[in-house]
């Protein structure tokens, strides 16, 4: 059985606790954006937010008393382990589509969105898109 967070130690568990979700966003945020714009150079400020993350779970860890069980030991060390790998999954996931629906020819590679119709007296595109008709008076518009 877990024992509950002492009133002395919640602050701490407040603060760690959000420390773990900050540096989190962070350290995922700083690595796509290394990957993505190629500046290798915000790769070790990424790594440094999951510093401070592989931290905040410890000291989250030691007051939340989940150390006391193997169980809650492995769930806190697989949690450490999801957030350093599941950035380059998912990053080498985005790669390797990308890559096969260039190779094969699945996407179109312009970049270009799709054109869709504005044609505002169907009912069912009119509601779908927020269509304006103007109908034109002199040098004024009016609205319809």
């Amino acid at each position: 059985m877990i024992e509950p967070v002492k009133i002395a130690d919640f602050f701490i568990a407040f603060f760690s606790a959000a420390a773990v979700i900050l540096c989190g966003a962070l350290y995922a945020l700083l690595f796509a954006y290394s990957r993505i714009r190629n500046m290798p150079r915000l790769m070790p400020l990424a790594y440094a937010a999951y510093a401070v993350l592989f931290a905040s779970v410890l000291v989250l860890a030691t007051v939340a008393n989940l150390f006391g069980s193997l169980f809650w030991m492995s769930v806190v060390m697989l949690m450490l382990a999801g957030y350093l790998a599941a950035s380059h999954a998912v990053w080498h996931l985005c790669v390797n589509t990308h890559a096969a629906t260039a190779r094969d020819g699945s996407a179109v590679g312009d970049g270009t969105q799709p054109s869709i119709s504005l044609d505002c007296s169907n009912p069912v595109i009119h509601a779908q898109v927020a269509c304006v008709r103007v109908k034109q008076t002199g040098n004024s518009g009016q609205l319809v």
